[in-house]
């Protein structure tokens, strides 16, 4: 990959995982939980929400060593799962929020470049539309893994009584040895399903 292109993957990147962050805000909102509006953080303001690492150094470092599945993420959007007027689908909404967003974001620009490819635009629309699509799909894939502090694990674990559930969230900042080690070694078994799910909504292979 060259460099423009690198660039367009890390914008999109980056703008996909404000609007995935965003879209807890203002779940956590609709639940009574103002939280992320009082922090400011609802907005799509990307400085608001960078984080160096996440959002940047690693999206470049995948990017440059043409790794199989390109993600990252920003800052949480706080929210207070104590305001919330249900916790437990108050919990499990806002963290379906993000993951949703992406797919729907993946799924307008799938079926735009679906009906797009027969009329032979210029190669830079195909070049842009698909990376939105393949970036959204593998952020909502990579959000479902079931290990803290992503998505999926709090939608799995709201599911487990409270003793267990509450448990398990407060001590999610030891889970970060066992997603990194996901990331570095296992992150690859993901790309079958982007491929596969990239192809159902464009009709097209990556």
């Amino acid at each position: 990959m060259d460099a423009t292109n690198a660039i367009f993957y890390i914008a999109i990147l980056i703008m996909s995982i404000v609007i995935h962050e965003v879209s807890h805000g203002f779940m956590a909102e609709s639940f009574g939980d103002d939280t992320a509006r009082d922090a400011g953080r609802l907005t799509l303001n990307p400085i608001s929400h960078l984080d160096i690492f996440g959002s940047i150094l690693l999206p470049a470092v995948l990017v440059l060593t043409h790794a199989p599945f390109l993600f990252g993420w920003a800052k949480p959007v706080p929210y207070n799962p104590n305001n919330l007027s249900n916790r437990k689908w108050g919990t499990i909404a806002v963290a379906a929020a993000g993951v949703c967003a992406n797919f729907v974001i993946a799924i307008i620009f799938g079926i735009i470049l679906r009906l797009t490819a027969p009329l032979n635009l210029q190669p830079g629309f195909y070049t842009i539309t698909s990376a939105i699509v393949i970036v959204n799909l593998a952020l909502g894939i990579f959000n479902l893994v079931p290990i803290p502090p992503l998505d999926g694990s709090k939608i799995l674990f709201s599911f487990f009584p409270d003793s267990i559930s509450l448990k398990i969230f407060r001590h999610e900042q030891y889970s970060l040895l066992l997603l990194l080690v996901f990331i570095v070694f296992f992150s690859g078994y993901l790309y079958p399903i982007l491929a596969f799910l990239f192809h159902l909504l464009t009709g097209l292979a990556i």
